[in-house]
């Protein structure tokens, strides 16, 4: 039991790594990419709903804090809501089937717009100005980070089953 959560504490280490390398990286040439695409937000949806929802809310608060660190915003906004993002998916994912690829893109999809949405709000609070939604490429990142969040999911669950 504790190897398989030492386990998935380094995977969830090596994943959100790789996306601190995916944000640095694609940053730095097509900045616009990062708008549509949470890859963060793919991390800790990938782990909730692999795990629970403690290790999804812990895990959601460090690659939240991660992410905060690339913005020039205030510090902790992304923390918060990537924190509430693996909560409610592992919670709300030990209760409902989301195993298929249509029903867990269709969940991803929701979630990610949830914490859109709350982001959107709390940014607003804090810093009492217009939150820049990038001529609307910002509408866009629900879509493109539930789809791709569902795709990794489906080939690791077909790898999954391969060597099982």
């Amino acid at each position: 039991m504790r190897e398989a959560v030492l386990r998935d504490v380094v995977r969830a280490l090596l994943a959100t790594v790789a996306a601190f390398g995916f944000y640095a990286l694609v940053g730095a040439s097509g900045p616009s990419v990062l708008v549509v695409l949470n890859a963060f937000s793919i991390v800790v949806v990938i782990f909730s709903v692999g795990r629970d929802e403690v290790f999804g809310a812990v895990l959601g608060a460090v690659c939240g804090l991660v992410q905060d660190s690339f913005s020039l915003g205030v510090f902790g906004v992304a923390g918060l809501t990537k924190t509430l993002l693996g909560f409610g998916t592992g919670y709300i994912s030990r209760r409902f089937d989301v195993g298929t690829f249509f029903r867990n893109a269709l969940f991803l999809l929701v979630m990610s717009s949830l914490e859109l949405v709350l982001w959107v709000l709390v940014e607003a609070l804090v810093l009492r100005e217009p939150v820049d939604f990038r001529h609307g490429l910002l509408a866009l990142q629900p879509f493109v980070t539930s789809l791709a969040g569902s795709l990794v999911l489906h080939v690791e669950r077909r790898a999954r089953r391969r060597r099982g």
